[in-house]
């Protein structure tokens, strides 16, 4: 009952504003207004108001939202810990209990010696890609092909 008279009054405010708003000749703006100010009586007849008045002062609504949040929170926190682990051991969890690891990739000839003061990599990590001499190539072909 409360909160249908909230949804009357705020309509009956916005509906007050929009005629304001039409009477200063800003029709469109006006016509917004009072499109925006309808929604409230329009949810209280269609009884959505009363449906989320009644899950909101239920106490079981509040718990299962409780449980839901618990759910969801144990969720994040399995799944940070599944990162930490991956990033610590450099290989998938799976891997760890029991299936085969994949093979590390043995080191190429030209690899930078420890002599010349570049720091051993990791196991498990990938060298980084060399970036290409003309990023912008196959950018550059696609604007000549279209003329511009």
């Amino acid at each position: 009952m409360l909160a249908e008279t909230i949804c009357s009054a705020v309509s009956a405010a916005g509906l007050g504003i929009a005629a304001l708003t039409a009477y200063r000749r800003r029709f469109l703006a006006a016509t917004r207004i009072a499109a925006y100010a309808l929604v409230p009586v329009g949810l209280v007849l269609t009884g959505v108001v009363a449906w989320v008045s009644g899950m909101v002062f239920k106490p079981t609504v509040w718990a299962g939202f409780g449980l839901l949040a618990l759910a969801w929170l144990l969720f994040m926190t399995t799944r940070a810990v599944e990162r930490r682990r991956l990033g610590a051991a450099g290989k998938p969890a799976g891997a760890a209990q029991g299936s085969p690891a994949p093979q590390a990739v043995a080191p190429a000839a030209s690899a930078p010696s420890l002599g010349s003061g570049a720091r051993p990599r990791p196991a498990g990590r990938k060298e980084p890609r060399a970036a290409p001499a003309d990023d912008f190539s196959d950018i550059e072909a696609i604007l000549k092909k279209h003329g511009i």
